[in-house]
């Protein structure tokens, strides 16, 4: 093959590769965008609706009991309560001193960690009895949510019931010689408080421990096995490794729930309830609706926001640090 056939096939090549190459499109040919949303930003709009909903319902009252806060709101000015005179933070002062608030802070936080305290133990322990198969399973795992499903004020209303001096508690407790005193009255009351709260809260414990057993590998159930573990070293180094995320996610709700619990004392004791069950929600009621201090009452209600705010934002920091050490987190 000759020099020259060479030369003319390296430059059909190079003619060929400059022709397949597309060139810079003209304006005329470029592809129209399309009118209107995109792909990425059309969510958003899809999120107003709800937006809305939060605004009215959430911020909008938030800024409206900040705003009462600052005002001396009672019966007599409630009338024009725009125009009520401002007194700054002279309420959250007189909640911190001279009303019974941080009484009623200690109260419910006590409350609701001694109910914990009993109900997560009650959890793990019905989730692992009702973990593996066997006959009549289903029948005890719709016995154990019955507290949970039935409404608050249904749970109150049956407990106060057999509180009741003469009633079915206190026949039975007599029947062997025991005098059950006051239930609903006195220093007693507290105790029975954390005693219907830990019947009507331990089985959503027991569902969160559940799901986390759920999802224990098998085979490493079956390598503890052939490796002879213990029943108690498989609960502490195989199974409760598993239930660490949904015992903190169920101790942080429980906790905040029981601190916000409003129909089960109010119900349970009535209004005004016993000073040793006084708990937050029923000092702010209580300020509102019977002393009629508006604005104390919306002091007292902010700083319980606050203080469930704490422990809320904690967890949710200790969830995002954790998932950013994971292999797939971000940093």
């Amino acid at each position: 093959m000759s020099t020259d056939s060479l030369t003319a096939g390296k430059a059909s090549r190079r003619k060929s590769s400059h022709a397949a190459k597309p060139g810079p499109q003209s304006p005329e040919n470029a592809p129209r965008r399309r009118k209107g949303l995109s792909e990425r930003n059309r969510p958003l709009w899809m999120l107003i609706p709800g937006g809305l909903l939060m605004v009215i319902i959430i911020v909008v009252p938030l800024l409206l009991g900040i705003f009462m806060s600052g005002l001396d709101l009672d019966q007599y000015s409630l009338r024009k309560w725009v125009s009520a005179p401002f007194i700054g933070v002279q309420n959250f002062v007189e909640a911190l001193t001279a009303s019974p608030l941080l009484h009623a802070i200690w109260l419910s936080v006590s409350y609701s960690l001694l109910a914990m305290v009993v109900t997560i133990p009650l959890g793990i322990a019905g989730a692992v009895a009702t973990q593996n198969a066997f006959k009549g399973r289903a029948v005890i795992r719709s016995i154990f949510l019955i507290p949970y499903v039935l409404p608050s004020f249904v749970v109150a209303t049956v407990w106060r019931t057999m509180f009741q001096p003469g009633s079915v508690i206190d026949s039975a407790l007599h029947s062997v010689g025991i005098d059950p005193g006051l239930w609903l009255n006195g220093p007693q009351s507290f105790w029975t408080l954390i005693l219907v709260q830990i019947w009507a809260s331990w089985p959503f414990v027991y569902l969160l421990a559940l799901s986390g057993l759920q999802s224990v590998d098998h085979e490493v159930h079956e390598a503890s096995a052939l490796d002879g573990a213990l029943w108690w070293n498989k609960l502490r180094y195989v199974v409760f490794p598993y239930l660490k995320g949904p015992l903190a996610l169920a101790f942080l709700i429980g906790m905040l729930h029981h601190i916000n619990n409003f129909t089960l004392p109010f119900v349970l004791f009535g209004v005004p309830a016993p000073s040793d069950v006084e708990l937050l929600p029923i000092l702010t009621y209580v300020t509102s609706f019977q002393s009629f201090r508006f604005g104390l009452s919306a002091a007292m209600a902010f700083i319980s926001l606050i203080l469930i705010a704490i422990p809320l934002f904690v967890y949710l920091r200790a969830v995002k640090l954790d998932d950013s050490e994971t292999p797939g987190g971000k940093k």
